[in-house]
């Protein structure tokens, strides 16, 4: 496997593409040598679903597509990112906030500092933006 790889996606901004989504990152992570059943491919797949349903639910339909960016250096780490064309960055919503739904940044979050990452949201140079996610990689680079 090469020190640097990259996958992407782009699908509609529809609650099937969620687990179409998972189902392509838990592929793409396979392929680069993460066994399916790992803890960290559950992380991530967590993490891509979170970031697939803000993308679907929270660009109020501006956004006809999302994509979803895999990027893998050995030296940086795995950075999973979704992008939409919406420009309203996430909000976190207060913990003395009672509802059912709004705590999947806090979820995304909180898997990627126990992973030793971190999470970002930047602005895209047509007004949306990627949120994303760096971690660690988890399985050593097979030459």
């Amino acid at each position: 496997m090469a020190d640097h790889q990259k996958a992407r996606i782009t699908l509609p901004s529809e609650p099937v593409s969620v687990p179409a989504a998972r189902r392509y990152v838990a592929g793409v992570l396979g392929g680069w040598g993460l066994a399916a059943d790992a803890d960290f491919v559950d992380g991530i797949r967590l993490i891509v679903s979170e970031l697939a349903t803000n993308a679907v639910q929270h660009t109020f339909g501006q956004s006809p597509t999302f994509t979803v960016d895999l990027r893998l250096d050995q030296e940086e780490g795995l950075h999973v990112g979704v992008t939409d064309s919406h420009p309203q960055r996430p909000r976190r919503l207060p913990a003395a906030v009672r509802q059912d739904n709004g705590r999947g940044m806090g979820i995304i979050r909180c898997l990627a500092q126990q992973r030793g990452g971190r999470l970002t949201v930047t602005a895209t140079a047509d007004g949306g933006k990627t949120v994303g996610v760096t971690l660690p990689w988890q399985v050593p680079v097979q030459r």
